[in-house]
C-alpha cells in the first residue's frame, strides 16, 4: 500500500487531556509506533494529566516508553463553570506556537471534553486534518454538545457503534469519511481477563479482599448542574457506607464542581474509613482487572456503561449523564438518584451478578481498522469539508430497513432428535438454517453445537450479517441467569448440569442467553406472533412433549426455581395414564406425540388401527401420524383418543383461565390444528362465564423454537430502569 498517496509518512499528532482519553489513544499510538515506514508521530500532553492533584498521568505516557514533544499547562484552577471557559481559552492561546512547530499532517483528537474542542478549534483554523474518535454517540450533559461541535470541525471520524455511524450521517458528515471500527480500549479489554488480577486487587484494595467481593466508584459532576451532581454523589456515599463491602473511589474528573466532591469525601470521611480506597489514579491495564473482577460498579462514569460491559461486571449509572448511551443488559439505571434508599436497593440489586458479556462497542479489531484508515487518506484532496445534506448520499448501509436485516441472532434449538442453528434477522427472517441429528453423548453435542455456531458465524459475514449474540432454546429445567441446564428431559440424555453459556461465550466471543423451549416459543410469540403487543398470554406447545411459557405484564415468568410454565405436567385425572415426570394423569400423558404414539401402537397391536386406504411399513414404527392419519379416514377408536387427548388438553386450558387470565391463549407445535375445535368446546362447556371469551387460536410461527431463542438476543439492548 502506498502511504497516504504520497511518497512521505504520515505525520500524525495526537494530543490527550486526561487518564480516560488516554485509555481510547493509547492503543492507537502504540498502533503508529509499530509501523514507522507509514508513520511519524508526535505526541502532545495537556489537561489534568500535568496536574498533581489529578495524579500527574501524563507519567504513565512516559512509562509506555512514548516521547511526550509537548507538555501545554492549560488548567485554570477555579469552583466554576467560568474556569473551564478560561481554561479553553488558554488552551486556544497556547496551541498555535506547538502546531506551527510540529506541522502534523493529521491531528486524532477524542471525545467530547472541553480540552478537545480547543484542540479540534486551533487544528481547524490552521487547516490541519482532524481524526475525531468516538463521535455520534449520546450521553446526556454539555459533553453532547461539545461531542457534535467537534463532529462539524473533524474532517475524519472513528465511530464504535451502528447508531453512532447513522447519527454522524444524519449529521450531514460524508459517509466515505466515517469509519465504524469500534472502541480502541476494547482491543486491550477483551485480552485482558486471562492475566494474574489477584495481586491487583490485593495492591489497591488489601489483601484480605476477595474477587467479586468489592465495589468501584467513579462519578464525575454533571456541569449542567452541579448541585444536584454533588448531592447526589453524597447520597452514593451514604449507600456505600451502608452497603458494608471494600469500596475503591476514585477521584472525579476536573469539570466544574470536582473540588466540592472531594471535599464531600474527606467531610464523610472517605479517605481513612476501613471500608475505602480512595485514589487519584489507577494505570488503566490495572483499572480494567479491578472493574472485570469487582462485584458491581457505580457512579456515572462512561466506563461504566461503555468498557465494563465486556466483562460482563453489573454496573449501576446514576443520574443522567449517560443516559444516552447504548448499553448492555449489565447496566441499572438509577435516573432520580434522590435518595440514599434508592441506590442502596440498587446496590442490592445489582451486587455479586454475572451478566453476559457484551460487544457494543467493539470486537477487539478497533486499531488495525483505523491504521489502514489513516493510510488511506489522501493528503491531496481539498481540506475543506464537504457536508452531505439531505438526500443523504445513496448506500445501502445507510438503509434502514437493510441494517433491520443485517442486526442478527445465532439462534440454537435443542431437540430430542434434531440439532438445529440459524441465522436469525431482526425481523424474525431465517436466513439460514442448519440441521444435525442431537448426539447422544454430553461431549458429541457440545463440540457439535460449538462446531455448528461457529460455522455460522462465519457465514454471517458472507450473508453481511452481524450478529448479535446467541440464544439456545433446548429441553428441561434451566437457569437462565446462569445460562445453565439444570436437568433435561429424558428424550435429551447427559443433558443435568450443563452451562451452555460459557463454552459458547469463550469460544465466539458473544453473549449467550438459554432458556426451556416452551419459554422459548412464548417470546417468539412476543416479538413475532400472535402475542406482540399483549400484556398477558399463555403459549402452549404440543409436540413430542406439552410445554408452555407464560407472559404476564409483557414480561416472560420463570418462578422462583426456574419451574413455571411447566403446563404439560397439569394433572387433569387423578387416575390417568403414567406421566414421563413420574405422576399419573398429567396433560402430557394424554395429548403429547408421546402419549399418541402409545394409544396408536395398542390399537395396531390389537389390528385395530389400520382403516381402508391406510398401510404402515413393516420397517416403519407406529407413530401419532398414523393415529391422526386412522381419525381423519373415519377410525371411529383413533377418533375417540383424538377426543379424549383434544379434552384433557382443553381441561389444562380451563385451569390456566381459572388461575393466570389470560387474554390470550396461543396452540403452538404440530398438533395444535388438531385440539383446537375440541379445547373451544371444553372451553365453553367447563370454563367460568368470565373467561369462556378468552380466544384460543393456532400459532402461525414456523419455528417458534429458533425464534424465541433470537429473541434473547434481538431484545438484549432494553434498558432497565429502576
Amino acid at each position: 500500500m502506498e502511504k497516504n498517496g504520497n511518497n512521505r509518512k504520515l505525520r500524525v499528532c495526537v494530543a490527550t487531556c486526561n487518564r480516560a482519553d488516554y485509555s481510547k489513544l493509547a492503543p492507537i499510538m502504540f498502533g503508529i509506533k509499530m509501523e514507522p515506514e507509514f508513520f511519524e508521530l508526535d505526541v502532545v500532553v495537556l489537561g489534568s494529566h500535568l496536574i498533581d492533584d489529578y495524579g500527574n498521568t501524563y507519567r504513565m505516557i512516559e512509562q509506555d516508553d512514548f516521547d511526550i514533544n509537548t507538555r501545554l499547562h492549560t488548567i485554570v484552577r477555579g469552583e466554576d463553570e467560568a474556569a473551564m471557559v478560561e481554561s479553553v481559552g488558554l488552551a486556544l492561546v497556547k496551541l498555535p506556537d506547538v502546531l506551527n512547530r510540529l506541522k502534523p499532517d493529521i491531528m486524532i483528537v477524542h471525545g467530547d471534553r472541553f480540552d478537545a474542542l480547543a484542540l479540534a478549534t486551533s487544528a481547524a483554523l490552521m487547516n490541519i486534518r482532524i481524526l475525531h474518535i468516538e463521535g455520534g454517540e449520546v450521553s446526556g450533559t454539555i459533553d453532547d454538545s461539545i461531542r457534535h461541535a467537534i463532529t462539524k470541525l473533524a474532517h475524519y471520524h472513528v465511530c464504535c457503534t451502528r447508531s453512532a455511524e447513522q447519527h454522524l450521517i444524519s449529521m450531514c458528515e460524508d459517509h466515505d469519511r466515517i469509519l465504524l471500527a469500534g472502541c480502541p480500549s476494547y482491543d486491550k479489554l477483551l485480552s485482558a481477563k486471562n492475566k494474574d488480577y489477584m495481586s491487583i486487587i490485593r495492591m489497591w484494595l488489601g489483601d484480605d479482599v476477595k474477587s467479586k467481593d468489592y465495589i468501584v466508584a467513579l462519578q464525575h459532576p454533571v456541569t449542567t448542574d452541579i448541585k444536584h451532581s454533588i448531592k447526589m454523589f453524597e447520597l452514593t456515599l451514604d449507600a456505600l457506607i451502608s452497603f458494608n463491602k471494600r469500596t475503591l473511589v476514585l477521584f472525579p474528573n476536573i469539570d466544574a464542581g470536582s473540588k466540592e466532591m472531594v471535599r464531600v469525601m474527606r467531610k464523610k470521611g472517605i479517605e481513612h474509613h476501613p471500608n475505602f480506597r480512595a485514589v487519584k489514579h489507577v494505570p488503566f491495564d490495572q483499572f480494567i482487572q479491578l472493574v472485570a473482577h469487582a462485584g458491581c460498579m457505580i457512579g456515572n462514569s462512561s466506563c461504566g456503561v461503555r468498557e465494563v460491559g465486556a466483562f460482563g461486571t453489573p454496573v449501576i449509572n446514576l443520574g443522567t449523564r449517560q443516559i444516552g448511551r447504548e448499553t448492555g443488559e449489565n447496566v441499572l439505571h438509577v435516573r432520580d438518584a434522590d435518595t440514599q434508599d434508592k441506590i442502596l436497593q440498587a446496590l442490592h440489586l445489582q451486587f455479586g451478578k454475572q451478566y453476559p458479556c457484551s460487544k457494543i462497542y467493539g470486537d477487539g479489531n478497533a486499531v488495525p481498522r483505523i491504521l489502514k484508515f489513516l493510510k488511506s487518506i489522501d493528503l491531496q484532496e481539498p481540506l475543506q469539508k464537504k457536508f452531505c445534506f439531505p438526500p443523504v448520499k445513496e448506500n445501502i448501509s445507510q438503509d434502514i430497513d437493510h441494517i433491520l436485516e443485517t442486526l442478527s441472532a445465532l439462534a440454537v434449538d435443542l431437540g430430542g432428535t434434531n440439532l438445529r442453528v440459524a441465522i436469525v434477522s431482526m425481523k424474525g427472517e431465517i436466513v439460514k438454517k442448519y440441521t444435525q441429528f442431537n448426539p447422544k453423548t454430553y461431549e458429541e453435542r457440545i463440540n457439535l453445537i460449538l462446531q455448528m455456531c461457529v460455522e455460522a458465524a462465519a457465514e454471517a459475514v458472507k450473508l453481511n450479517c452481524r450478529i448479535l449474540g446467541v440464544g439456545i432454546s433446548t429441553g428441561g429445567r434451566v437457569n437462565p441467569r446462569e445460562g445453565i441446564v439444570l436437568h433435561s428431559t429424558k428424550l435429551i440424555q447427559e443433558w443435568n448440569s450443563v452451562d451452555l453459556r460459557t463454552p459458547l461465550s469463550d469460544t465466539l466471543h458473544l453473549p449467550v442467553w438459554v432458556d426451556n423451549d416452551g419459554n422459548c416459543a412464548a417470546l417468539a410469540e412476543r416479538k413475532f406472533g400472535q402475542g406482540k403487543g399483549l400484556e398477558n398470554f399463555v403459549t402452549l406447545i404440543t409436540g413430542t412433549g406439552i410445554g408452555g411459557g407464560i407472559i404476564h405484564q409483557h414480561e416472560l415468568i420463570h418462578g422462583s426455581s426456574f419451574c413455571a410454565a411447566e403446563l404439560g405436567h397439569l394433572v387433569v385425572s387423578l387416575d390417568g395414564p403414567d406421566c414421563s415426570c413420574g405422576s399419573h394423569g398429567c396433560i402430557e400423558a394424554y395429548a403429547s406425540g408421546m402419549a399418541l404414539q402409545r394409544e396408536a401402537k395398542k390399537l395396531h397391536d390389537e389390528d385395530l388401527l389400520l382403516v381402508e386406504g391406510m398401510s404402515v411399513p413393516k420397517d416403519e414404527a407406529v407413530s401419532a401420524v398414523h393415529l391422526i392419519q386412522a381419525a381423519k379416514l373415519g377410525n371411529v377408536k383413533a377418533q375417540s383418543i383424538l377426543r379424549t387427548a383434544g379434552t384433557a388438553l382443553g381441561l389444562g386450558v380451563v385451569n390456566i383461565l381459572h388461575t393466570i387470565n389470560p387474554s390470550l391463549v396461543i396452540l403452538s407445535g404440530v398438533l395444535a390444528s388438531h385440539y383446537i375445535h375440541i379445547v373451544k368446546d371444553v372451553i365453553r362447556q367447563q370454563a367460568l362465564s368470565s373467561v369462556q371469551d378468552v380466544d384460543v387460536v393456532v400459532s402461525d410461527l414456523v419455528d417458534p423454537a429458533l425464534l424465541g431463542a433470537a429473541s434473547m438476543v434481538l431484545d438484549y439492548t432494553t434498558r432497565r430502569i429502576c
